[in-house]
């Protein structure tokens, strides 16, 4: 990911939080097919299983150390549906080197991505810019946004006859459906004062055996992670609240969140400055 320094966010744990708060994830391949085209992408929800600490390599904006038989800092678990041509370049990755269902492909080769991105993003106009606009007439549209981007190896369980298949589909969506009823939905409960979530069991046990059957199970190892925050930290203190002001006279939700981000992140460029 491109990203000017004062615009990176470095903070494993950071990362980590914002994928779980925005978990519909493009996952992005370059592999070869004789029959599919060499680049494609799907929209997928992804859980994402950590150690709860960072990593001792700081993936922030680096390489991961972790070697192919070291456990890594985070993994995504997914899945995709069957007639996707996506999951049929995967499948047929796997299978022309002779590797049976559940099999990594070769990092070297085959390394995938997956882009995250908040929904509160937004066009800037040079109007916003309140200092340098009228003193120098200098200015230019932008864009503000925040995104992470996590690379890593790919692991494929496509036949739905293997019992690890089936183990890990039913893991995975139940922990899926659970974090997105909670964490998205704010299904917590009638303790929390708010409705019961939707649970996996609800389903009927052949409509789910069905649905197994017609999806692939995919787990990314995170190997390198990198985070942007560009919310006008290269702005002086006097555009930024221009921008602020700007973003909350819109009376928006994004309009009000990127206001919010414009402040936050101005102030640590701040207390960097003055350290």
């Amino acid at each position: 990911m491109y990203t000017q320094s004062m615009h990176a966010e470095t903070s494993t744990q950071t990362l980590f939080e914002f994928i779980r708060d925005n978990p519909l994830g493009i996952l992005t391949t370059a592999i070869p097919s004789t029959t599919q085209p060499l680049i494609q992408s799907t929209h997928i929800p992804w859980i994402l299983d950590t150690d709860g600490e960072p990593h001792p390599s700081n993936l922030g904006n680096a390489q991961a150390n972790a070697g192919e038989n070291e456990s890594p800092p985070a993994r995504l678990r997914g899945h995709i549906a069957r007639q996707n041509p996506q999951s049929a370049t995967l499948i047929e990755a796997v299978q022309s080197l002779g590797l049976p269902s559940g099999s990594y492909l070769p990092h070297e080769t085959h390394e995938v991505m997956i882009l995250f991105t908040s929904p509160h993003h937004h066009y800037v106009t040079p109007k916003f810019y309140t200092e340098s606009k009228p003193a120098t007439g200098k200015v230019a549209p932008t864009w503000n946004y925040s995104a992470v981007q996590a690379y890593g190896t790919i692991r494929v369980y496509f036949d739905p006859a293997a019992e690890e298949t089936g183990a890990y589909l039913d893991h995975q969506i139940r922990d899926l459906s659970a974090h997105c009823e909670g964490h998205a939905m704010g299904f917590t409960g009638a303790e929390n004062g708010r409705p019961e979530a939707w649970r996996v069991d609800e389903a009927p046990e052949g409509y789910l055996k069905v649905l197994k059957r017609n999806i692939v199970g995919l787990e990314v190892d995170v190997r390198r992670i990198s985070g942007k925050v560009k919310m006008s930290q290269e702005k002086g203190g006097g555009d930024r609240e221009g921008v602020i002001g700007g973003f909350k006279a819109l009376g928006t939700q994004t309009g009000d969140v990127i206001a919010r981000l414009v402040t936050e992140r101005g102030e640590m460029k701040d207390r960097k400055r003055e350290k």
